[in-house]
């Protein structure tokens, strides 16, 4: 098996996708006017417009009601990261070291799904991503 994309179903998908692209740097791939992909290396983000919801079964998905998933991007340079966006999104948290060795800075993006930017800090850290 094989992991594809992580999809966020949202209300207006020209707002999302522009920051999604602002976010990644990364230029997004419309596939349908209801439908387009962040394709980054390791990862895709596909966002769907809600009126992809029907596609499936009405009522399976709600745009803007999750509160329990986190989109995490790794970066290279955190700090510089934090720079580019502090003032540009709704931060929820500043930089700060996880327990489990990462720096991050977590924030919302327009319909307030969680996202964090992270960058492996300490030496076990490091070497865990090194063999991903």
């Amino acid at each position: 098996m094989k992991f594809a994309s992580t999809r966020i179903i949202t209300a207006d998908i020209k707002q999302l996708v522009a920051f999604y692209e602002m976010i990644a740097s990364v230029k997004a791939q419309w596939l349908a006017p209801v439908f387009a992909e962040i394709v980054m290396p390791g990862a895709v983000l596909a966002i769907g417009a809600s009126e992809t919801v029907m596609l499936w079964k009405e009522g399976s998905a709600e745009p803007g009601a999750n509160r329990s998933l986190v989109l995490e991007f790794q970066v290279d340079d955190i700090e510089a990261e934090y720079t580019r966006l502090k003032d540009r999104v709704p931060l929820v948290h500043e930089l700060k070291t996880m327990p489990w060795g990462n720096t991050t800075f977590q924030f919302r993006d327009p319909d307030g799904n969680a996202v964090s930017l992270y960058m492996p800090a300490t030496e076990e850290a490091k070497k865990r991503f090194a063999s991903r």
